[in-house]
């Protein structure tokens, strides 16, 4: 099934995605606003809440981590000097925030040599934690390039079950559209019906085309369908939603290899861009993750969500230094405007507690 081309006029993104509403929870289209009852004056009238800047909701997203390492840093280094037993204290309190062992050494080591023996404020060792977690993050902060002369750009999204990869489609979807791209979403999670509906209701609100087939068809086969679809709508970006499964499962990694396999068969090229979308909650199980879906699926960059819903938002230092795999947004909510382009800088003042920089 497909929808429409989609609509061009505009203002088009702020009236879908103004209320902030989520998918399939209000009706589809604008509403007209109601006139005030009579006896209603101005003054009773409720001022809208102020939309808050993407730092303060970076920062209240990694604040349960920023708030696990600060209280920690606080009760080592309040009145202590820098020694070898204050820097064993921290290095086990970065561990415990999943930034691995190997990173959390490097960090540790660093902030210790021009400083053993001294004594030291908390709010120093939060500086000097942040300018080393920036060093880590800052050569995988790398945006999403969509070639415009790869037409259409294929996108395929990968992920294990839960991992938030179906919204967070429909949220790139609403950014692409906004910069005025055409998109096509093709629901490739084809063993849940549920899957295909909420991306339907994605594609419906944000004027991207769709396709799909009935549960439990051949998902492969419907990438080859939704590529030649694209070109011959000429859509600039075509998104390609996989069936979330569990990187140990050896027939489920099989299937996902073959969909690979057949947008070669049509572009030797593609997929041009392959995003794996981690949870940050699942802490250090994330490494797993991405050396199967890599070996597998051939990852590009990395998507990471649910930062909000985790003290141990180290894992994404942990894997940058890794793998260093170009992270291209992370997510601390679940709006739109909740997936940004990954910042090192921000997110690494952040999650040591400190103001923007």
């Amino acid at each position: 099934m497909t929808t429409p081309p989609e609509d061009k006029k505009p203002g088009f993104f702020s009236r879908l995605f103004g209320g902030g509403k989520a998918p399939g929870t209000a009706a589809l289209a604008e509403q007209p606003a109601q006139p005030a009852p009579a006896d209603q004056t101005p003054a009773s009238v409720e001022p809208p809440a102020p939309k808050l800047s993407w730092w303060k909701r970076l920062s209240q997203g990694l604040s349960r981590t920023a708030s696990s390492l600060g209280s920690g840093i606080t009760a080592i280094f309040t009145q202590r000097k820098l020694d070898a037993d204050t820097l064993q204290d921290l290095e086990d309190i970065l561990i415990q925030a999943d930034l691995g062992v190997e990173v959390s050494g490097r960090i540790v080591e660093t902030i210790g040599k021009d400083r053993f023996d001294k004594t030291i404020s908390p709010e120093e060792i939060k500086a000097a934690l942040a300018t080393e977690v920036e060093k880590v993050l800052a050569p995988v902060a790398k945006p999403l390039v969509i070639e415009p002369a790869k037409k259409p750009f294929i996108l395929l999204m990968v992920g294990v079950n839960g991992s938030g990869k179906t919204t967070t489609i429909g949220k790139l979807a609403a950014k692409f559209r906004a910069e005025g791209k055409s998109v096509l979403m093709a629901a490739g999670d084809t063993f849940r019906a549920a899957a295909i509906d909420q991306l339907k209701i994605w594609a419906e609100r944000t004027g991207a085309g769709f396709v799909s087939r009935e549960p439990g068809a051949d998902a492969s086969g419907l990438a080859y369908d939704a590529i030649e679809q694209a070109r011959a709508e000429g859509r600039d970006i075509l998104l390609i939603d996989t069936a979330g499964r569990l990187q140990n499962k050896q027939g489920l990694m099989d299937e996902l290899g073959k969909i690979v396999r057949v947008i070669k068969k049509l572009d030797p090229e593609a997929p041009h861009a392959t995003l794996l979308v981690l949870d940050a909650t699942v802490g250090q199980n994330a490494v797993s993750q991405v050396e199967i879906f890599k070996q597998v699926a051939g990852v590009t960059g990395l998507v990471m969500t649910k930062l909000d819903g985790t003290a141990r938002g180290g894992i994404l230092v942990a894997l940058a230094a890794k793998f260093g795999l170009p992270v291209h947004f992370i997510g601390v909510g679940e709006g739109v405007e909740d997936l940004e382009p990954f910042a090192a800088k921000d997110f690494a003042r952040a999650i040591a507690g400190l103001d923007e920089g």
